[in-house]
């Protein structure tokens, strides 16, 4: 589902946002993780993004290694997908952003 209008944009990053500062503040456990017992592919996410605001870009990448991702998946829903002029550019780096995060995936499940 592709949002044209900005107003809707806004809106949606704005609900992610506070569901953010909800989840700081609170501290829920992962349902993946509380109910399978299996960490899912964003595990961590959060506290890679909190080291990465104290200028620890070393933890960050410890604690998921894709967290680097998140602004430009930001910019791809921003843009409707169309980062480049050449759409099979804009496949090629989400498969490639979607392999990384099976990748992290599979080495912390290790």
């Amino acid at each position: 589902m592709k949002i044209r209008n900005w107003k809707d944009k806004l809106l949606t990053l704005g609900i992610l946002a506070a569901t953010m500062v909800v989840y700081l503040i609170f501290k829920p456990p992962c349902p993946m993780l509380f109910v399978l017992h299996i960490p899912c592919p964003c595990c961590g996410m959060t506290r890679a993004w909190l080291r990465f605001l104290q200028l620890d870009l070393w933890g960050a990448f410890r604690m998921h290694g894709m967290f680097w991702s998140i602004p430009i998946l930001l910019l791809y829903f921003l843009f409707d997908g169309k980062l480049f002029r050449k759409p099979w550019l804009d496949h090629t780096v989400l498969i490639l952003i979607g392999i990384g995060f099976l990748v992290n995936w599979i080495v912390h499940l290790i």
